[in-house]
């Protein structure tokens, strides 16, 4: 099993000494990979529902602090050597893929290859709204964002025609260490699970209880039959649903049982009564 940290750019770790004392508490503690956050802004009004809520909110309020998940990391890798650096998601259909892949291919070259690329679409139509984005059809566009992305890493004098994204003819310098950043696709949904299964190397969803979390993993294997592609190629990432360290045998065999690979654990957990404290306590439990 492995371990991820989640939500790491959030508070208390919004700054720069302790985020430099989180990312290399945790490569310490034995954590394989540290992931993000992403919102650009929260709008203070929306209408939208958080598909991770029961009551459909954002957790937080709009004061609290989200970096930029390609800068935070990049500070983050700067005092890492082994911790693999996730964004866990960012909302790719707010970017311009071009310049995207170029910011990513950039961490993942100077990290030595350690950047995991999850995405996802977002739902929160009031920030697509804010950014000049258009919400409708972002799904269809992330696909194509995808395909563009994966050109531009994969060789010089690069072509793509899509139907949102058009370029021929170009080069865009560094290229990902291993050539390709690996691909993990956030979500919870139908159309989600299709997008794993075609361009996926790997699947993460929200916290759901057990049930929930089944029927979510069932949706992402039957994609990927559909489509002659073995399940077991991607590997899968969940936000165990409770507190982990309450009974960490207990959530491995049950995350274990579902297949999932890679276990999610909020960074907010491991801050009582100290970071470092809390660090020990998960290092212990799982040892």
């Amino acid at each position: 099993m492995k371990f991820g940290l989640a939500a790491a750019n959030t508070i208390p770790f919004t700054d720069p000494a302790p985020t430099r004392d989180l990312v290399v508490a945790a490569e310490e503690a034995g954590f394989e990979s540290i992931w993000t956050v992403e919102h650009v802004v929260w709008p203070h009004r929306y209408q939208s529902t958080y598909p991770y809520t029961p009551d459909g909110r954002m957790p937080g309020n709009p004061s609290i602090p989200i970096p930029d998940p390609i800068v935070w990391l990049t500070w983050a890798a700067a005092y890492t050597t082994r911790v693999r650096l996730g964004t866990g998601v960012v909302i790719l259909p707010q970017r311009n893929p071009v310049v995207f892949a170029k910011e990513v291919a950039t961490l993942d070259h100077l990290s030595g290859g350690r950047v995991e690329l999850g995405i996802g679409v977002g739902w929160l139509r009031e920030e697509f709204e804010a950014i000049g984005v258009p919400f409708d059809r972002r799904g269809e566009r992330t696909d194509d964002m995808l395909e563009a992305m994966t050109a531009l890493w994969s060789s010089d004098d690069a072509v793509h025609q899509g139907e949102f994204v058009s370029f021929e003819g170009v080069s865009s310098n560094p290229k990902p260490v291993r050539g390709k950043v690996p691909i993990v696709v956030g979500g919870k949904s139908a159309a989600a699970a299709r997008r794993a299964a075609r361009f996926g190397d790997g699947f993460y969803t929200g916290p759901e209880d057990l049930a929930g979390l089944a029927e979510t993993l069932r949706l992402v294997h039957a994609a990927c039959e559909a489509i002659g592609r073995d399940p077991a190629d991607l590997e899968y990432s969940a936000v165990y649903p409770g507190r982990f360290l309450a009974d960490p045998d207990g959530a491995m065999a049950a995350m274990a049982d579902l297949g999932i690979d890679r276990v999610m654990i909020p960074s907010y957990h491991l801050t009582r009564p100290s970071l470092e404290e809390g660090m020990a306590a998960f290092a212990a439990a799982v040892g």
